[in-house]
């Protein structure tokens, strides 16, 4: 059939990867480090993936091309999530590898001296922190605030501590480089857990738009009516508003 779907143009592509990341349905993938439209039938020609591509090698075509298969995209993320249950590692928060066992930190609120300013306290208030090995249960989860960041955040943002964790339950990931969509996870431990509030905490940089997004799924999905916020933080490491 003769209908619109993408166009990469391989010349411009730099190989970043943000394309295949943005693409929900899995039409992409990085090939030699080229992006290449690997799956005609599991692109949707909405183009989701063209506001991320930095050179604008990705386009709209009309031509012939196989019809766009919702049940193959749908089997396929069905056994992507299934893969990915396998491989987490909260199935055994207390034992396993010895950098996931579960621990939650008895933060007081410490006496902050001229000499340790406040910048210098961490206020990670609980291990692990990283989204893909945090359990979906946990006891710091019961009434806590969430803070679901993007890796790079604490890096770009010299007050991250003091100024999103600090009272929070801190939850890091990055889109890209984890390949992987936490949608799901974020929606169970919303769902099945007192959470109070959610503070997304994200880079400017297109590739976040991956994680905010699996936030903002997991809150709609959780069935919750639950305060939420996103904040964007520049390279240069200022909030913007």
């Amino acid at each position: 059939m003769v209908r619109q779907i993408i166009h990469i143009d391989e010349e411009k592509c730099n190989g970043c990867g943000l394309c295949a990341s943005a693409c929900h349905e899995g039409a992409i993938e990085m090939v030699n480090g080229k992006a290449k439209l690997v799956r005609e039938n599991f692109c949707d020609g909405f183009g989701d993936c063209l506001p991320g591509c930095p050179t604008g090698a990705i386009s709209f075509e009309t031509r012939e091309a196989p019809e766009y298969d919702e049940e193959a995209v749908k089997k396929s993320k069905e056994k992507q999530a299934k893969d990915k249950a396998m491989n987490e590692t909260h199935v055994h928060p207390a034992g396993g590898c010895p950098g996931s066992q579960m621990m939650k930190f008895d933060r007081k609120e410490e006496t902050i001296s001229a000499a340790q300013p406040a910048a210098s306290v961490s206020r990670l208030n609980q291990w692990p922190c990283q989204i893909k090995l945090v359990p979906v249960q946990a006891p710091f989860f019961d009434g806590a605030k969430l803070l679901i960041a993007a890796d790079c955040t604490a890096y770009a943002y010299a007050r991250m501590h003091e100024d999103f964790m600090k009272g929070k339950i801190t939850l890091i990931g990055c889109p890209k480089l984890d390949d992987v969509d936490y949608s799901e996870k974020l929606t169970a431990i919303i769902r099945d857990n007192d959470i109070k509030a959610v503070t997304i905490v994200r880079m400017e940089v297109p590739c976040c738009g991956g994680l905010q997004r699996a936030a903002e799924t997991a809150l709609k999905n959780s069935g919750k009516f639950i305060p939420w916020q996103v904040v964007t933080i520049s390279r240069d490491g200022n909030v913007l508003e």
